[in-house]
């Protein structure tokens, strides 16, 4: 059996080749050639980076203290 019904694409030719032209003509890097792939790749890493460095100095300080100990 042979179907002859071909899908549908998720979207049009043209707009599939405009990403490409787009995609291929931005000189960034690959990570960053997106309009939101900043946000992801860089502002949510640095809001990691900081909240881990502000419980790190957190720890450090009520170790080096003796504050916050359980009883």
């Amino acid at each position: 059996m042979t179907s002859t019904a071909t899908e549908v694409p998720f979207r049009p030719r043209e707009k599939l080749l405009d990403k490409q032209r787009f995609f291929q003509n931005v000189h960034k890097h690959t990570y960053l050639k997106g309009p939101m792939d900043k946000i992801t790749s860089v502002a949510i890493p640095l809001g990691l980076v900081a909240a881990c460095t502000a419980l790190i100095a957190q720890g450090i300080y009520n170790m080096s203290h003796g504050v916050g100990k359980k009883e």
